[in-house]
């Protein structure tokens, strides 16, 4: 996780978390000038898009009062939805058994993109089959993953 996510969720997840919702993670998309900021948020009842504003609200103010970002952005407050995105090794650990989209920093093997079954997590490697053959990805070279929905 690059280190603004990691300030950013220092930051705003007593916050989510006092609301009675999980912070998952946290998206810093940049484009160009402008960048959008998401947070993904959780609860066992579900959320809702008046969730989503109310959060956002409240998240808003600190960020305006903090200022932790220099240059302009857009907020936006979501819920996981089917594609759920897997930030960390608790992420991962309940997504095993489940196929998963897996976007590396470095490529590895001669990618950076790999999309298969998550057989285990040992240490810090996911373990994911791929057409019957097994590779093993560093937790902190994933730049991004979620979860394939399956219909």
């Amino acid at each position: 996780m690059a280190k603004q996510e990691q300030q950013l969720i220092e930051l705003l997840a007593p916050t989510v978390s006092a609301a009675g919702f999980e912070l998952l993670g946290i998206e810093v998309l940049r484009a160009g000038k402008h960048s959008t900021v998401r947070l993904y948020i959780d609860h066992p009842d579900g959320v809702t898009v008046e969730h989503c504003a109310n959060i956002s609200r409240e998240v808003g103010a600190i960020l305006d009062v903090e200022d932790p970002i220099s240059h302009e952005y857009m907020l936006e407050v979501s819920s996981p939805g089917l594609d759920r995105p897997l930030f960390t090794p608790e992420h991962f650990a309940r997504a095993v058994g489940e196929k998963i989209d897996v976007k590396l920093a470095i490529p590895q093997d001669g990618r950076r993109k790999f999309k298969g079954i998550l057989q285990a997590i040992e240490q810090d490697m996911l373990v994911i089959e791929i057409d019957g053959k097994q590779f093993r990805l560093l937790m902190d070279n994933v730049e991004k993953a979620n979860i394939v929905p399956v219909f």
